[in-house]
């Protein structure tokens, strides 16, 4: 009959009680985080939508400086791969596949108020 190492049974003894302690402490903050009140507005709710040109636009406004963050980010990291790369030909590759899909990014927010009133047009709007 084998027995266990003092030492792993205190490894096995610590993790189980670090297990513990994470679970209790996870349990006594979501049991203690306040909670949202919701209150009786006392009158007729009116809910304030858009109409689609400015849902639209909206949109347009967003997906263009989505795009052109994105864009920016691979332009930077395609910058950092070439810079680092020296002399290596697959870092090389990596930065010219970076660079590339930096100019893709870039393409698409400049054609991002076209795409949107091609779907504008075709909803109606």
């Amino acid at each position: 009959m084998s027995r266990v190492p003092a030492r792993l049974r205190a490894l096995t003894h610590s993790r189980t009680l670090h297990r513990a302690a994470t679970a209790t402490t996870t349990a006594v903050l979501v049991l203690t985080a306040p909670a949202a009140a919701h209150a009786d507005p006392g009158g007729p709710v009116t809910l304030a939508a858009n109409s689609l040109p400015d849902v639209i636009s909206n949109l347009q406004t967003w997906l263009m400086g989505l795009l052109a963050a994105v864009a920016t980010l691979f332009l930077v990291l395609g910058g950092v791969y070439w810079a680092t790369a020296g002399g290596d030909p697959a870092q090389v590759e990596r930065a010219k596949g970076a660079l590339k899909n930096a100019l893709v990014g870039y393409g698409l927010a400049v054609l991002a108020p076209i795409l949107l009133e091609i779907v504008q047009s075709i909803v109606g709007g």
